[in-house]
């Protein structure tokens, strides 16, 4: 801790609106409530009410899931049309998640677009700027991580629970959705999403990065490496658009 001369719940408040997905004004209510006492030493309530007090740990659990369940539901299509978000260079900021999203469309159908997508990984790589997936793979073994050594267990099938690389698969509907989550050693939690649409004439592959960053650190860490992402993320999605059409 670093002590300052002066402080507010006002100049504090700015400071948490800083470095947090927290509005000002809401952190300058949560600080000015800490002079009130919060310890209860009267467990009459225990007695009267039905329901009992929930640990922290067991709140922020349930927090998290409910919020995993509801980023999982959502549509990027549907959510990044809608107008509420407004994209900017470092992608777009649905509530504290930082989302990249982007379309190609394919003259194949689905179950075709998605061949590819369901081969991702292993020995087939990641279509695009492999030798960067690598370095990051190393990287991520200097820091205890899993690495990019663990391939895939089928070089063609995928089912929710299967290992890819330093990822793992969370959902999985076949010629539809393949969502990817994060093993490696990151300042935050981090999702890879594909998701296909159309019919016989054509169709549309969306692929979805998002990452929900710790603090400063997982800002400064998403943003720093946004270029790069733009570059590997891109390439990936065009790459694998030519890998569907070549399968017609």
């Amino acid at each position: 801790m670093i002590p300052v001369p002066v402080l507010t719940p006002y100049l504090s408040s700015l400071w948490l609106g800083l470095v947090t997905p927290l509005y000002a004004r809401i952190g300058r209510k949560l600080l000015e409530s800490v002079v009130h006492s919060t310890v209860v030493r009267d467990d009459t309530a225990l007695g009267v009410f039905t329901v009992g007090p929930m640990g922290v740990e067991d709140a922020v659990r349930r927090a998290l899931v409910r919020e995993d369940r509801e980023i999982a539901a959502t549509r990027w299509s549907d959510a990044l049309s809608s107008g509420g978000e407004r994209p900017s260079w470092g992608g777009v900021q649905f509530g504290p998640r930082l989302v990249d999203s982007r379309t190609i469309r394919v003259a194949v159908p689905p179950d075709q677009a998605f061949r590819p997508i369901q081969e991702i990984g292993g020995d087939t790589g990641w279509y695009a700027w492999d030798w960067l997936w690598h370095v990051r793979g190393f990287l991520d073994l200097l820091v205890g991580g899993v690495g990019i050594r663990r391939g895939r267990p089928s070089p063609t099938r995928l089912s929710v629970g299967d290992a890819v690389d330093f990822w793992r698969v969370e959902a999985w509907e076949a010629n539809h959705l393949l969502r990817l989550a994060a093993e490696m050693k990151l300042p935050g939690r981090a999702w890879l999403e594909f998701e296909v649409t159309g019919d016989a004439s054509g169709a549309t592959i969306r692929q979805t990065a998002s990452f929900d960053p710790v603090g400063p650190l997982g800002r400064a860490y998403w943003y720093a490496l946004y270029p790069v992402h733009h570059l590997v993320f891109g390439g990936m999605l065009r790459a694998i658009a030519r890998a569907a059409t070549r399968t017609r």
